[in-house]
């Protein structure tokens, strides 16, 4: 793998001595509870990346749409790394333990940011883990045979092995970018062609990010809309399943319907959006010391919305038909 680069071996640092605010997390009940995997790794040039997924058409919530592997908790015991990591398994095939992983890779858990409340009511706590191919480049060729320079990569042959079981395409974006007002990529290309004696800079098309302000919690909430770039990166897709007892087929002898459309097919940009962009956003200030080049809100999470809920007897363990979260109960937990 890549040798981090000075600010991505910052960025991990900053995330690994990160201690998070105390959380309502553990207030909420076990319906309530939630957790989702940050998962980064470093490309060649010894950038972070980080792992995404967009969710099957056939689910009952946030179908078709780009989301961080993740679920509800099993138990009150399972902490949030558990949560993340058995969903992380369940969704994209990633191995619980270090054990199970292709030798030499490694996952190192380096934080948890507070927690932020879905729309569907939901208590999310984002885990921050780091996949790598060794725990330092000495031990890259000490411990693993390979030498640091020449260790291999998360994305060229750990990625292509995550099966895709209960989504539609696992992906990965530049960690950095979700700071970025525009693509990183293209403004290094326009840097390097403005060098260039007769070459002029293109310009920064807005096809990176868009954002609008929205009413959300009695309060403004900043939507953020991030297009990833589908080509030059690897994107996994669901293996077919095969079963060994399978009697053979007939043949068939009428012509066979057209098979419909694959709407992931046609895509050059993968959305990035609500939640999910937000949570990637404060990961990245977190990480990298830097606030965001366009508008956001500036707190973490939902911690004190969350309480404030709580303590005016929403986000109960059951819910029923007319228990909807309403603008009045929003309003009502604000005054607290």
């Amino acid at each position: 793998m890549a040798t981090l680069t000075p600010t991505s071996a910052n960025a991990i640092a900053r995330l690994r001595a990160y201690r998070p605010p105390p959380t309502q997390y553990y207030n909420l009940p076990l319906t309530r509870r939630a957790a989702v995997l940050i998962l980064l790794f470093t490309d060649r040039a010894g950038d972070l990346r980080v792992v995404l997924t967009m969710r099957a058409s056939t689910l009952k919530t946030y179908a078709g749409q780009a989301a961080l592997p993740g679920g509800k908790a099993d138990s009150l015991s399972e902490t949030p790394f558990d949560t993340a990591r058995r969903e992380a398994y369940e969704e994209i095939g990633l191995p619980l333990s270090d054990a199970k992983l292709p030798p030499p890779f490694r996952v190192e858990h380096l934080c948890q940011l507070p927690a932020n409340l879905a729309r569907t009511e939901l208590g999310v706590r984002p885990c921050v883990a780091f996949l790598s191919a060794s725990p330092t480049p000495a031990a890259a060729s000490t411990q693993t045979g390979y030498p640091a320079s020449s260790a291999p990569s998360v994305e060229g042959t750990l990625i292509p092995r995550l099966d895709a079981k209960e989504v539609a395409a696992v992906f990965t974006a530049p960690f950095h970018n979700f700071l970025r007002a525009s693509d990183e990529q293209l403004r290094h290309r326009s840097a390097s062609a403005a060098r260039v004696p007769g070459v002029e800079a293109a310009g920064f098309p807005a096809d990176w990010y868009r954002g609008a302000w929205t009413d959300w919690h009695e309060s403004r909430w900043r939507m953020h809309n991030f297009y990833v770039p589908v080509a030059s990166q690897t994107v996994t897709r669901p293996r077919p399943k095969r079963s060994q007892n399978q009697p053979p087929q007939p043949k068939i002898t009428h012509p066979s319907p057209p098979e419909e459309p694959d709407p992931l097919e046609s895509l050059t940009r993968f959305r990035v959006f609500g939640m999910t962009a937000r949570i990637l956003v404060d990961a990245a200030r977190v990480a990298y010391d830097e606030e965001p080049e366009f508008e956001h809100n500036s707190h973490f999470g939902d911690e004190d919305m969350i309480g404030r809920l709580l303590k005016i007897g929403r986000l109960s363990e059951k819910k029923g038909e007319k228990d909807e979260l309403t603008r009045e109960h929003l309003r009502e937990a604000a005054k607290i």
